[in-house]
């Protein structure tokens, strides 16, 4: 946009989509992002998962594994759009890659199976979507596959996700052959004539059709005239309704979050992309849509006339660090406001530092390609910033502004990890530490008693790929220990802690001391501390200190050494010494108050409750259920989906390690399941024994 009036930029900014696609595992994201790059022009062949090829998921581990472990950003051109894509991965164990994307995203498409429906991934990502109000289209995809139901998919989207929503196009049939689909708003017959899905034939829809396509057209526009009054006055009177006006309808009610058009196709099989393409253009948001009240609203200066995105000072968020092994790391940027230049220097408000820009990059997956500047709507990638994490807020030194961070998931699995060397101690740890820094929801922890390297993860493929990243990426020779669950403790009451730290040594001694207030918390509220004493009764210099204990007491309980969760901790009184009265005796002392109010609040262990969902054909269903009911499962419900059985239920993590083989083996290999956390839940007294050892 260099060198463009502020009316050719607004223009241009119009023409920009930054769109995602987001889905549950194996719905056909992948797939559907290669097709889109293809008939867009910006790859000249057609990569396919199974075969390794996919431009999107070009690491090792996603071309053995067939799946998608990172999100990946490219871009692409369609009808004059400027479209920039992340493909997020749709197991569960990567939903951080969603998280982080669907904040910096203005619009997403969901992609459904045309077989499997609302799966629960489905609607975990929905919801997602849901907390950020992206707006979003749905494609149902697979239509060519066996069992496929269109019509059953769109009433379950409706039921179990509580959307307003309906078909703009309908699929058709030839002798159970997916041929072509029916465009409700141009009224055509749209058919693939070859496989590769580019010749495309537009036709009137056949009179053996025409009933099906009118009552579902009828369908769209009584649900669009439920949101427009002049719209309904057509509708009722007849009138005759243009394209223009259905779109545009669409477009407005989509941005707004209360409409959803449901497309449909085979990717697999080039079909629906095209017009998947002209829907993204048509109805998802350009920036300033959706994000130009928002940022505007950061920069509240008086004097402040023209308050557009275009003219506001820098702001940028970093959702996203990925270590490159040729260029270093690299700062996945989304720009708001404002532009950032290559060799300029940028200021981080979440970290109060500067920094300096070196080079700027657009993202084709892994490919990169050099650009002077990034400009409003764009997504790029920054270079040689040094103390950037992800969430960090981006912007001009001069006019600071904060952005919300990023919420990320607790892990729930764990394992031990140590190196086989020592000489392999210094890159073991190197390596954790920019693998953390890349995904927030990988943690590590030294355990003190037992000397071992702790990693942490949302489960055991997630622990999995990052081993084979240590042993691969960065030449790591480690030992790994079996998966543990990840127990969490709380307390159960309210109550006032004590903690006293005196030591007299003949000089100098050391005084701290605290008084804590201990109260259990909802779940999933982490652990929050809060000062709430009178000025003066603790020098402020202290309290610091007293943060500083209480977050390392919180790291590792009293039963067990797990870490506290869904606590407040309120500092409400103590005492100093001024001679004897230290930052480190308060740190202290809050350590010993901690582990004090553990013991007065009768403290409970936890554990990560997992929601499964086991897919099985009907004559294994007695040995499946059989089976979740010795893993301590609660059932809560079995459903018929044509000739399989759908059983959903809540089970602990440390009853499904390696459930994948026991399936198997149940139902001669041809069930299937889909796991995800939910909740914690205390452990049971004899569980609790065996945790323990006591």
């Amino acid at each position: 946009m260099k060198g463009l009036t502020l009316i050719e930029m607004n223009s241009s900014l119009k023409l920009i989509r930054n769109i995602g696609f987001i889905a549950h595992i194996d719905a056909g994201k992948t797939t559907t992002t290669e097709r889109i790059l293809y008939y867009s022009g910006k790859t000249y062949k057609i990569g396919e998962v199974h075969e390794g090829t996919a431009t999107t998921d070009w690491m090792v581990q996603e071309k053995e594994r067939g799946i998608t472990i990172t999100s990946a950003a490219t871009h692409c051109k369609w009808k004059g759009f400027e479209i920039n894509i992340i493909d997020t991965p749709g197991h569960i164990d990567f939903t951080v890659e969603v998280e982080r994307s669907l904040k910096v995203l203005d619009g997403v498409v969901v992609i459904f199976c045309g077989v499997g429906g609302v799966e629960p991934q489905s609607e975990t990502v929905w919801h997602q979507a849901d907390n950020y109000q992206v707006p979003r289209i749905a494609f149902i995809n697979k239509m060519d596959r066996a069992g496929a139901d269109f019509f059953t998919v769109v009433d379950e989207m409706k039921d179990k996700l509580h959307m307003v929503a309906a078909p703009i196009q309908i699929p058709v049939y030839e002798n159970d052959e997916f041929v072509g689909i029916i465009d409700l708003i141009q009224n055509k017959l749209i058919r693939y004539e070859d496989k590769l899905g580019e010749k495309i034939i537009k036709k009137i829809i056949p009179d053996d059709l025409k009933l099906k396509a009118s009552k579902h057209r009828d369908y769209l526009l009584e649900k669009l005239s439920e949101f427009d009054d002049s719209f309904m006055c057509k509708v009722i009177e007849g009138a005759e309704i243009r394209e223009e006006e259905i779109n545009s309808t669409i477009r407005k009610y989509v941005i707004l979050n209360k409409f959803v058009p449901i497309l449909c196709g085979a990717s697999l099989r080039n079909k629906g992309i095209q017009e998947l393409l002209d829907a993204i253009g048509n109805y998802l948001p350009y920036p300033l849509e959706v994000n130009g009240d928002k940022i505007s609203g950061l920069f509240n200066e008086k004097n402040q006339e023209n308050k557009s995105p275009l003219t506001l000072p820098l702001c940028a968020i970093c959702f996203k660090v990925f270590t490159d092994p040729f260029v270093g790391k690299l700062f996945y940027t989304r720009i708001y406001s404002g532009k950032i230049s290559s060799s300029s220097q940028i200021f981080n408000s979440s970290k109060k530092q500067k920094e300096k820009v070196t080079k700027i990059l657009k993202m084709h997956a892994n490919k990169q390609e050099v650009v002077n500047e990034a400009n409003p709507g764009d997504i790029v990638c920054l270079v040689g910033l040094k103390n950037t994490t992800t969430g960090d807020t981006l912007c001009d030194i001069n006019h600071q502004v904060l952005i919300e961070e990023i919420r990320f998931p607790e892990p729930v699995v764990s394992l031990a990890i140590e190196p086989k060397t020592q000489s392999d101690q210094d890159k073991l740890f190197m390596a954790l530490t920019k693998l953390s820094e890349e995904d927030p929801s990988f943690k590590i922890a030294y355990n003190r008693e037992t000397g071992q390297n702790i990693i942490s993860g949302m489960g055991q493929l997630h622990l999995e790929i990052m081993v084979d990243r240590l042993i691969r990426e960065f030449n790591v020779k480690a030992k790994v220990g079996k998966p543990q669950v990840a127990y969490k403790e709380t307390i159960t009451k309210k109550i006032e802690s004590v903690g006293k730290f005196i030591q007299q040594t003949g000089g100098r001694g050391q005084y701290g001391h605290i008084v804590l207030l201990m109260e259990p918390l909802n779940k999933g509220k982490g652990v929050i501390f809060e000062n709430k004493m009178k000025s003066g009764v603790i020098p402020k210099e202290y309290i610091p200190a007293v943060k500083e204990g209480v977050e390392e007491a919180s790291c590792s309980g009293i039963l067990g050494g797990y870490p506290l969760v869904d606590l407040r901790i309120t500092l409400i009184d103590g005492s100093y010494h001024d001679v004897d009265s230290s930052e480190l005796a308060f740190k202290v002392a809050a350590e010993i108050a901690v582990r004090d109010g553990l013991k007065k609040g009768s403290s409970v262990l936890l554990e990560p409750i997992m929601d499964i969902e086991v897919s099985s054909p009907s004559e294994f269903i007695s040995q499946v259920i059989g089976d979740l009911n010795s893993r301590r499962s609660k059932i809560s419900s079995i459903r018929e989906r044509k000739v399989l059985r759908i059983v959903k239920a809540d089970v602990p993590l440390s009853e499904v390690f390696n459930y994948a083989d026991a399936l198997r083996s149940l139902t001669q290999g041809r069930a299937s399941y889909t796991i995800e956390p939910s909740y914690y839940e205390k452990v049971p007294n004899d569980l609790l024994i065996k945790i323990l050892g006591t």
